[in-house]
């Protein structure tokens, strides 16, 4: 990679896939919700980030360029992490909670992406491109919002902070009998 073009492709590359992992992601999280508010949320993500894929393949045609196919090792961390947390079978409100944190992550991770591709291609004078890049990253920008409001009403039923409480007394009081 020698020139600025080819680093701005190379990291339009790595968009598409984040865009292409993350629509079946969504899907995955809109299927183990159990609350129908993220399930109704997670769909219309869905639905949203298969826009964001056609507005990145839209650039792809404007610059006459073809995409290649590119691993974004970013958001394949993130997704083998919620796989992960999936394995230790968590209840379904803490997995609940777990999927907005899980939503927020990757969209921070977005937005962070958009933000630079905005910057490289106005430095760049695509125009196009940076109004597509632009208009993706205000919707990832209004989906982190709408999971910080989730991530503020919605709690665990049992947080476990009660056990947590309790431990520290009880060791007190098996220390006062043993003195």
């Amino acid at each position: 990679m020698q020139t600025a073009h080819e680093f701005f492709i190379h990291e339009l590359n790595e968009m598409l896939d984040v865009e292409q992992r993350l629509v079946e992601a969504l899907g995955e999280l809109e299927a183990q919700s159990s609350r129908p508010e993220l399930k109704k949320a997670f769909a219309a993500h869905r639905q949203q980030t298969e826009k964001h894929e056609e507005r990145v393949r839209q650039i792809f045609e404007e610059l006459e360029e073809t995409p290649e196919q590119t691993e974004c090792k970013g958001i394949k961390g993130l997704i083998e992490e919620a796989h992960a947390f999936m394995e230790e079978t968590p209840s379904e409100d803490l997995l609940d909670v777990f999927n907005i944190g899980a939503a927020s992550k990757s969209e921070s991770y977005e937005i962070c992406a958009y933000k630079s591709l905005v910057q490289l291609a106005t430095d760049m004078g695509h125009r196009k491109a940076a109004q597509l890049l632009k208009q993706n990253l205000r919707e990832e920008e209004q989906t982190l919002k709408k999971m910080e409001t989730f991530s503020k009403k919605i709690k665990p039923e049992q947080s476990g902070m009660e056990e947590e409480e309790k431990q520290p007394a009880r060791r007190r009081t098996r220390r006062s009998k043993a003195a």
